[in-house]
């Protein structure tokens, strides 16, 4: 939404941890935000989180829902992997016109504007993508069991696994693997945990894993490494050079930027607007 607008439009960014709604009318902005929209992981929940938030954005703009159902709509949801869930979700959704995408093109066009340049995009989960004169190439977003590299998925995974790595002496114990036994309640319970989290739980714990990592704890720096690792090569995939602009995005992106390349460091800058924008 960075563009002067001739009339109202609605965007939709949907991730694996919140949804946001937003309705532009070219004068002001009126936003909300729901629970997870994955259509990948769970179609029937990501449905009915934009459908409570469509209602909450009507009733903030002063709308009945067929009006807003009548303003042109564009949809960027994680997990997008095929036109058989984009025509599933268009018939289920509300509105007249509508345009769905994957996630991937707004955060983009949202981080960077038009300028050359890639985003490293790592909330719950990831995709890579870069914008060269106009042409866009992407990597990753593959889900959390075939891909979704340095996501917060898995930060908190890797976390679980070099814990009970630590158990049987492959690695030195730290206070991140101590802390992670003890609210777990042990081995048992980290098993356990595993057995049954989805991807939004595993995320949640990669927070831990950043605020142990900036005390220097050397679990949780070497997990963050190798996420940064990830980074570099997905970027270089995709055909990012030193001198273009990197933005690192979504919730555990940012923490990345000390364990990049002092050459891919230099290269870095905040996103210019979020996905919704885009």
């Amino acid at each position: 939404m960075n563009e002067p607008l001739v009339s109202p439009v609605i965007a939709i960014d949907g991730g694996g941890t919140q949804c946001r709604l937003a309705l532009n009318d070219g004068k002001s902005i009126v936003a909300v935000e729901t629970g997870s929209a994955n259509v990948s992981t769970d179609f029937d929940g990501a449905l009915n989180e934009i459908s409570s938030g469509l209602g909450s954005l009507a009733e903030r703009a002063g709308l009945k829902l067929e009006s807003l159902s009548r303003i042109p709509a564009f949809v960027g949801l994680a997990g997008m992997t095929g036109e058989a869930v984009s025509e599933r979700l268009r018939t289920a959704l509300p509105f007249t016109h509508v345009r769905i995408e994957d996630d991937r093109a707004a955060a983009l066009r949202g981080a960077l504007g038009r300028a050359d340049g890639a985003i490293a995009h790592c909330g719950t989960g990831s995709f890579f993508a870069a914008q060269c004169q106009g042409t866009m190439r992407c990597a990753g977003g593959w889900g959390p069991v075939l891909g979704d590299e340095a996501s917060a998925h898995f930060v908190g995974k890797a976390a679980l696994s070099m814990t009970l790595t630590c158990i049987d002496g492959q690695h030195p114990t730290s206070p991140l693997a101590e802390r992670i036994l003890e609210d777990c309640e042990g081995a048992e319970g980290i098993v356990r945990f595993a057995g049954s989290a989805n991807p939004s739980e595993f995320g949640a714990l990669a927070p831990l894993v950043t605020e142990f990592a900036k005390q220097g704890d050397m679990l949780a720096e070497h997990i963050l490494r190798g996420g940064a690792r990830d980074i570099f090569a997905m970027l270089q995939v995709i055909g990012w050079r030193n001198g273009q602009k990197i933005c690192l995005t979504g919730g555990i992106g940012p923490c990345y930027a000390p364990y990049l390349p002092a050459g891919m460091q230099s290269d870095l800058t905040p996103p210019l607007e979020g996905p919704l924008a885009g």
